[in-house]
């Protein structure tokens, strides 16, 4: 389950930001998570608990954003959202295409309570 190395690494991040903010409880947690980024949000869920107990993040919310797959077509050069199974251009039906989003895993936004 790389899930679990996945949140220990956000959870070190997360904490490294919060030493800029001493005495503050981190509130909730945005992530931004792309369908093809091989990352899978609902394992993501029941694992953050499990690496934030004891830290200032042990109530935090952890909330999960999907970010759509987008393509450029190296033939046309019209950028659509494919399905992520099919990264084929939605205007000329092109097989050549550059991902332009939908592989990244991204730390949004943290919110922090006195």
């Amino acid at each position: 389950m790389h899930e679990l190395s996945i949140c220990q690494a956000l959870l070190k991040q997360v904490l490294d930001i919060a030493t800029d903010y001493p005495g503050h409880q981190v509130e909730s947690i945005t992530l931004k998570i792309g369908h093809l980024s091989g990352v899978e949000p609902k394992l993501l869920e029941p694992a953050f608990p499990l690496v934030s107990t004891g830290t200032l993040a042990e109530t935090a919310k952890l909330m999960i954003e999907s970010l759509p797959v987008k393509i450029r077509c190296l033939q046309c050069g019209a950028e659509s959202a494919p399905p992520p199974n099919r990264l084929l251009c939605q205007h000329c039906g092109h097989w050549q295409t550059q991902l332009l989003s939908g592989d990244e895993m991204l730390l949004a936004s943290i919110e922090f309570r006195t």
